[in-house]
């Protein structure tokens, strides 16, 4: 029995390092899912802002002779926005730092829009811009949230492949420490969607 025993503490040991280097393993992993459905909300979010600025831009031009310049700004910024993709597994602070750059000149350009928009009366009685000017409002506070759960979502990854032992095998996993959503200046507000449309005359 005694010939077997460094056998089977070896056997004990290597066990005991599978499990323990599978749980570190596939506990990251089971985080970093939960990382991509909450980046994923976020996008879905973004898009349905998208999706909505679109139909307005529609619905102003279609509603009064509104300056080129802003609904242009407005255009240029939705594009922009629509083409920026980000991988959440390999999510660098630069590329979250563009993303809210850009996420952020729709917001500025949104909000000089709707603040144009007041020199429109006519848009008053349109009721398929005021169920957009909901909508967005909204979508606003759905953004918020979504931008929350996703910060939630990274706190326990990050814990989990920071500390230690776990960061000295985290890395061999190819995982590593992802960036918090910092927003941009003014881009935790919903742009002012309430109106005064009696305060102008249409021009």
């Amino acid at each position: 029995m005694r010939k077997f025993l460094p056998w089977i503490i070896l056997a004990v040991v290597v066990l005991f390092g599978y499990f323990y280097f599978k749980g570190i393993n596939n506990t990251a992993v089971t985080l970093e899912q939960d990382v991509k459905e909450s980046w994923g909300n976020v996008q879905t979010s973004y898009q349905r802002r998208n999706d909505l600025i679109g139909n307005l831009v529609k619905t102003v031009q279609g509603a009064a002779e509104f300056e080129k310049g802003t609904l242009t700004a407005v255009i240029e910024a939705r594009a922009k926005a629509t083409s920026m993709t980000i991988d959440p597994t390999n999510i660098t602070p630069e590329q979250l730092a563009q993303f809210n750059q850009v996420q952020g000149g729709m917001s500025s350009a949104l909000s000089r829009l709707l603040v144009t928009v007041e020199q429109y009366p006519s848009l008053k009685a349109n009721e398929n811009f005021l169920k957009l000017q909901d909508e967005l409002a909204s979508t606003e506070n759905q953004i918020l949230t979504a931008r929350t759960r996703y910060n939630e979502a990274i706190k326990p990854y990050n814990n989990h492949v920071k500390v230690f032992p776990n960061s000295i095998f985290t890395g061999w996993f190819g995982f590593k420490e992802k960036p918090f959503f910092e927003a941009v200046v003014g881009a935790d507000k919903a742009p002012d969607v309430e109106f005064n449309f009696d305060k102008k005359e249409a021009k």
